[in-house]
């Protein structure tokens, strides 16, 4: 467990994150309310209870309406309610738990565009 985590810090240190997301990518959101990855990340950051709740809060917020603009196909509605996150999650947070949280958001996308372009490589390769 320790070697993961290791692992995870020196990727993290060695990212850089002047803008959280790509905005065209979503899903990363929908996870943050999933039981086990909400506790790992409030340890992670080290918040307290309060903080918590109201992280719970805007995440819930925060799925519920990016599911509604997918229903309605809004991108600009979808980029509002990821800066609605970013900006409530920053007024909850301290300074290093907020950097804390944009590098782990970085990671779970950039995670998922990496997962993605394999699928797609794998595809073009069995294609040939």
């Amino acid at each position: 467990m320790k070697k993961i985590l290791v692992l995870v810090l020196v990727m993290v240190a060695t990212s850089t994150f002047t803008f959280a997301i790509n905005p065209s990518d979503y899903g990363v959101f929908y996870k943050l309310n999933n039981k086990s990855t909400f506790t790992s990340l409030m340890n992670y950051l080290g918040a307290d209870k309060g903080q918590a709740n109201y992280l719970k809060e805007v995440f819930n917020v925060t799925a519920d309406e990016l599911q509604n603009a997918s229903k309605t196909g809004n991108d600009k509605f979808a980029d509002n309610v990821v800066n609605y996150n970013l900006y409530n999650t920053k007024c909850i947070l301290s300074d290093n738990q907020y950097r804390m949280y944009l590098k782990i958001i970085n990671l779970s996308v950039n995670n998922v565009n990496d997962d993605l372009l394999d699928k797609n490589n794998l595809v073009s390769d069995i294609n040939k």
